[in-house]
């Protein structure tokens, strides 16, 4: 086997174009690590952040951009557990994800959903990973409760409208026009807001209010989805596309007994993410496995038009994944 293989690195801070094609080391398998022949890599917002210099990697992860990605192991480093050479998985990464071979926990792998294909795998991890830890376990959705996702046509918002109905409740979400709409109530959510034309605060509280709200958004949408919060109801914030500073009263945070809370996924340890696997590999893989569930995919691109990629998903007009094919044989 060759010693380098092809990546995308970030040249410089900036727009989607600073994203280059370069040649690496293979990387070696750490202890507890398996090295991964990628087919297909996920692409996501925090990868966007980390090429304009906004999301800096951990100090241990590569620097290269990739969070997520599906392919075969090759590679079992010193006490890696529960996988075998030839195995197909798919996995969270700390980073690395635009190349040809990523090394990763062996417990951040998870297996191949039945009849899945690897394309649609690699869109899995980064987004399940997320909106279970903080939908379902920092969140507490229970069934019959009423939630709202805002951006319900990412790809966030398309794993949470799916998740959030299979386990039994009521689901509310935002997007920026009627298609994007559309595609969410296709998916199952009961309501489907274009914030472009309506109040969603009013939308939501007509309907009783929400239990729970996911927000990426942040900015004035604080305080607004504070308004529509039940008594007891639970804000949970995991991104901040419109900024993370705002005034807000919370005189009603203290009066109405909500909760605020957020969390973000990558800096959390090796242990934390184990167990998040641990808990998607039990409660949410049968539900891939029997196709009651699936990632929604919005486009695909060569690993070398990576650009092109990030530029897809920065202009949102993308219902779903993207995804960057690194096997030209996938």
């Amino acid at each position: 086997m060759s010693k380098t293989m092809q990546a995308v690195e970030i040249s410089k801070p900036g727009g989607p174009e600073v994203l280059t094609v370069t040649e690496r080391p293979i990387p070696d398998p750490g202890p507890g690590e398996v090295v991964i022949r990628l087919s297909w890599a996920g692409v996501n917002r925090p990868d966007a952040l980390q090429r304009a210099g906004m999301y800096a990697p951990p100090a241990d992860a590569s620097d290269l951009p990739g969070l997520e990605g599906a392919g075969e192991i090759v590679a079992l480093g010193e006490g890696a557990e529960g996988w075998r050479t030839g195995d197909k998985v798919c996995a969270l990464l700390p980073g690395g994800g635009y190349a040809e071979y990523v090394a990763t926990p062996a417990a951040h792998c998870l297996p191949v959903p039945k009849d899945m294909a690897l394309r649609e795998a690699a869109c899995l991890p980064e987004t399940f990973f997320t909106v279970w830890s903080n939908v379902f376990e920092r969140g507490g959705l229970r069934g019959g409760e009423r939630f709202l996702v805002h951006g319900g046509s990412s790809g966030i918002g398309t794993t949470a409208i799916q998740l959030a109905k299979a386990r039994g409740a009521r689901v509310f979400t935002t997007a920026g026009s009627q298609e994007k709409c559309s595609a969410c109530r296709d998916l199952g959510a009961d309501l489907a807001i274009n914030y472009r034309d309506e109040d969603f605060v009013e939308a939501v509280r007509a309907e009783g209010g929400a239990h729970l709200i996911l927000d990426m958004v942040g900015g004035d949408y604080i305080p607004r989805n504070v308004k529509c919060l039940v008594d007891d109801g639970r804000l949970v914030q995991i991104a901040f596309l419109q900024g993370p500073k705002v005034e807000l009263n919370f005189a009603q945070v203290m009066m109405r007994r909500l909760t605020i809370t957020g969390s973000t996924l990558r800096p959390q340890s090796d242990l934390a993410k184990a167990r998040i696997a641990e808990a998607l590999r039990r409660e949410v893989w049968p539900l891939l496995d029997a196709g009651r569930i699936a990632p929604v995919m919005d486009s695909e691109f060569a690993l070398g038009d990576a650009d092109k990629a990030h530029a897809r998903m920065e202009d949102s007009g993308h219902i779903g994944k993207i995804v960057l094919k690194v096997d030209p044989g996938a």
